[in-house]
C-alpha cells in the first residue's frame, strides 16, 4: 500500500476531489495547512503598511491506496491540480506497512 500526500492550491480542492471520486477513490483526509516553497510568499499592503506574507494557505490531501493504483492516482492529482504557475504544490509518496480498520479488525488492503 502507498500513502499519497499532496499539497495543492485551495481553489483546486473541489476539482481534485471530484476527479478522485469519479476515479473510485473513496477515502481521503483533507487538511488546511500553511507553508511556502520556492515562491517564498509575497508582499501585501494593509492600511498603508507593507507586510511579508511568507506562509501561504494550502490544502493537504492524504490518501492510502493499493500499490497498483499509484500511477493512476498521482496522474489524476497532478493533472487536475496543475495551473502551470509557481505554487501549484507537490506530491509525496510513502510506503504503508499496515492498515487496520478499527470497527472490525480488517487488515491490509481490505481495511481501505
Amino acid at each position: 500500500m502507498k500513502k499519497i500526500e499532496a499539497i495543492i492550491q485551495p481553489h483546486k480542492l473541489d476539482e481534485v476531489k471530484e476527479a478522485l471520486k469519479s476515479g473510485g477513490i473513496d477515502g481521503i483526509t483533507i487538511s488546511e495547512v500553511r507553508g511556502h516553497g520556492r515562491q517564498k510568499g509575497h508582499k501585501e499592503v494593509y492600511r498603508g503598511m507593507e507586510y511579508d506574507v511568507d506562509l501561504l494557505p494550502k490544502i493537504k490531501l492524504e490518501i492510502i491506496i493499493p500499490d497498483a493504483r499509484l500511477d493512476e492516482v498521482t496522474r489524476t492529482i497532478a493533472s487536475t491540480a496543475r495551473t502551470g504557475k509557481i505554487g501549484d504544490g507537490k506530491i509525496f509518496i510513502y510506503d504503508v506497512l499496515e492498515a487496520i480498520r478499527i470497527r472490525n479488525d480488517d487488515t491490509g488492503e481490505a481495511a481501505l
